[in-house]
């Protein structure tokens, strides 16, 4: 069992620079009710780049060419092992899914107090900014004026850029990479702004076989979802500046800060490599 270290999650959000905008107890006070938001931007994933970039696979792709063994694992990544419409086979994790992921998991670490227990209601966001049609059409950024009415007076804005697999060394894993950040409707300018980047293969705990993972698509679902857990507990610690943290952040982890990796089990074909 593999556990994805949050020390090597850290490492690499400190690789951004001036890419962190921290949020302070006083601008926090002065936020009555936030709306949260959680998008994908058009074409960020999921995407494979497993065998274009690493020659480890060579011999075991055969006769299939690197390019379209990563077509093929790319679609596997994106709709699973079924036949379309039938549901009848392995699932993967949806845009939908990782989006709201980040959103709920971020808000269920918050504590229940103010401003975090007077959030606009999710489901008239989602109405309202059409975000629960993520799967459907690209999660352009949002009218985010359209929230006045329901009383919102701050944004929390999650958004993903780029995600999927990727290889070294004959060793897979998954990643994904975006940002996060609050901003008041009215007045405009970053009340908080965190990007990130967690890479299995950067931090070295990437052991995914490509192979697997093409018959099994629920071993990327899994690995995605702890990425998932990870950076919505970095969000939920900015969103609780010095002095505001509850016990809640931090409880997907161990006293060593790190989240605990699933059982992978599957049942490979040999005859078919992708």
């Amino acid at each position: 069992m593999q556990k994805l270290q949050f020390w090597a999650v850290a490492l690499a959000l400190t690789q951004w620079g001036c890419a962190h905008v921290a949020l302070s107890s006083s601008e926090l006070r002065e936020i009555k009710q936030p709306a949260f938001i959680s998008r994908i931007e058009e074409g960020a994933g999921p995407k494979s780049t497993v065998f274009r970039h690493d020659s480890a696979y060579s011999e075991r792709l055969k006769k299939l060419e690197a390019k379209e063994a990563d077509r093929r694992l790319q679609v596997k990544l994106h709709a699973g092992t079924g036949t379309l419409g039938k549901g009848d086979g392995l699932p993967t994790m949806t845009r939908f899914e990782i989006a709201d992921g980040l959103r709920a998991s971020t808000l269920a670490l918050l504590p229940n107090e103010a401003p975090w227990n007077n959030v606009v209601d999710p489901v008239t966001v989602a109405s309202v900014l059409e975000s629960f049609l993520v799967e459907e059409v690209p999660a352009n950024p949002p009218n985010y004026e359209l929230l006045k009415p329901y009383g919102a007076d701050a944004v929390v804005e999650f958004v993903v850029e780029d995600y999927g697999m990727r290889s070294d060394d004959g060793k897979a894993g998954v990643y994904l990479v975006g940002y996060g950040r609050m901003f008041r409707l009215e007045g405009g300018g970053n009340l908080w702004y965190r990007a990130f980047e967690v890479d299995e293969v950067a931090s070295k705990t990437a052991e995914l076989d490509p192979f697997a993972v093409a018959k099994n698509p629920q071993i990327y679902r899994q690995h995605m979802q702890q990425l998932v857990r990870a950076v919505a507990e970095l969000f939920a610690k900015d969103l609780m500046p010095e002095g505001a943290r509850g016990a809640k952040a931090g409880s997907e982890g161990n006293d060593k800060g790190e989240v605990k990796r699933p059982h992978e089990t599957v049942d490979s074909k040999p005859d078919d490599p992708i």
